[in-house]
């Protein structure tokens, strides 16, 4: 008997997605930093490596390390943008023909692969360098972006009642929310009471897990037709998958069309924003004037990843007062506010507590989501949500890489500089969600879909 519920290996995934990001950025400013001082950072040390006096040569020495780390973490992201785009797009593409189970499979294959990579690495003390290639090789296999991607496409598929649908998809952000901030809280005690190797060994293992729950016990969702049965080739799939995709623009008004572009263009400015200024976080609370240690770090995390709920919880009141354009604008003025201040924390104090700014951060996600789904028809939603998955893995793997660098080059002369930046660049998606509003081209476009929707039933009854 195979178990139909996707969310254990949902838990285990996201265990591991959201632990391994902070300790490998600590690893590799720990090496780094090794390298440039020939001298050890110690792991169970309660204070940080960290000079505030700007004419100490250990001062020069952590902004030479800054930089270094950033500039890694740059080349690590752009290691992975080419093979993530592929792998995200054939299999996804793939699991309407062999089984939602398959991008799950190779996702989590090529996770487990990295923290064994990792796990080798950290305990034989390998060049940093390396973990280039772990990058490459979980790219390869699928991202995260792969796993949740085939995961929200397990549940509709399982899913025949709407109702059902939303309670299990909010069911997931609360998972997300819940265990990225157990793993933010606790990140800095895996590193300071167990070290590196064995922070990556417990990934390791439950990665095993997560692998072996999908393999044995997992069942595929019941397939709506038999078509999805008939093998098709790699080639005729990316056809295919092109064709779709085509088709959305195509067949359709031209306020409709212009409507989904500026819905999509707004996502995705909105996405490569918030995704490219988030690993920037780390490093900015390294560095001085704030100087935080891991576990300093890990309750920073902890207390961004209350926005998941608070999110959540965010929808579920406005959207009893507030139409979805609203939300989405709460959402986005909000983070900007946040950026802005956050350029300025100086304390401890201040850094914890302008996450109190980011409590809507993941508003947007949902509530643009849910307005596109409102603009195409119910038999586009699959090619619709492929292309914000090739978008967001594209924008991301950009975002970061972009951040990193303009972080790199400014943290010597102002650090908060790239949040400004974040702050400013977020008036685009605002001014294009204003747009949408003053032309109520959002209101328009839904009641063209009705219309020619009903005019389809019309024509096959």
């Amino acid at each position: 008997m195979r178990i139909l519920f996707v969310e254990p290996a949902i838990f285990l995934s996201a265990f591991a997605m959201t632990l391994t990001p902070p300790l490998t950025t600590q690893y590799v400013y720990r090496r780094i930093w090794e390298e440039t001082s020939n001298y050890s950072i110690a792991i169970n040390s309660n204070i940080s490596q960290c000079e505030e006096n700007k004419s100490s040569p250990i001062f020069v020495l952590q902004e030479e390390v800054q930089k270094k780390t950033s500039l890694f973490s740059l080349q690590m992201d752009m290691s992975g943008l080419i093979p993530g785009l592929v792998s995200t797009f054939i299999f996804l593409s793939h699991s309407d023909h062999h089984g939602r189970k398959l991008p799950l499979i190779l996702s989590s294959v090529g996770a487990l692969a990295t923290s064994i990579w990792l796990c080798l690495l950290s305990y034989f003390a390998l060049p940093f360098q390396l973990l280039i290639a772990s990058t490459f090789l979980g790219a390869l296999c699928g991202n995260y972006t792969t796993f949740f991607g085939g995961c929200f496409a397990y549940i509709v598929d399982q899913c025949k009642e709407e109702k059902q649908k939303t309670i299990r998809i909010a069911i997931i952000d609360l998972i997300l929310g819940l265990v990225a901030g157990l793993t933010g809280l606790s990140s800095g005690y895996f590193i300071r009471e167990l070290g590196f190797v064995w922070s990556y060994f417990i990934i390791t293992l439950v990665m095993a897990v997560n692998l072996i729950y999908i393999l044995f016990f997992l069942g595929n969702p019941k397939k709506e037709s038999s078509s999805q049965n008939v093998p098709v080739s790699c080639s005729e799939s990316f056809k295919n998958l092109f064709y779709r995709t085509y088709m959305l623009f195509k067949n359709t008004s031209r306020k409709r069309r212009v409507l989904l572009c500026l819905l999509l263009f707004t996502m995705v400015t909105y996405f490569f924003v918030v995704s490219g200024v988030s690993p920037i976080f780390i490093l900015y609370e390294l560095d001085s004037p704030l100087c935080w240690n891991e576990v300093l770090i890990g309750y920073g995390s902890a207390l961004g990843s209350i926005s998941f709920l608070s999110s959540f919880l965010g929808i579920w009141i406005f959207s009893c007062c507030l139409d979805d354009i609203h939300i989405a604008f709460i959402g986005i003025l909000t983070t900007m506010s946040g950026m802005a201040v956050t350029a300025f924390a100086r304390t401890t104090l201040m850094m914890l507590l302008v996450r109190l700014l980011f409590l809507f951060t993941i508003v947007p996600f949902s509530v643009l989501r849910s307005m596109l789904s409102k603009v195409v028809r119910s038999t586009e939603q699959g090619t619709l949500f492929a292309c914000i998955a090739f978008l967001e893995t594209l924008g991301g793997v950009i975002a970061v890489s972009t951040f990193n660098g303009i972080y790199s080059a400014t943290v010597a002369w102002y650090p908060g500089f790239t949040f400004l930046l974040s702050a400013g660049l977020l008036l685009i998606p605002a001014i294009s969600l204003c747009v949408v509003r003053c032309t109520k081209w959002n209101e328009e476009g839904y009641a063209l879909l009705i219309q020619e929707d009903s005019r389809e039933d019309t024509a096959d009854g």
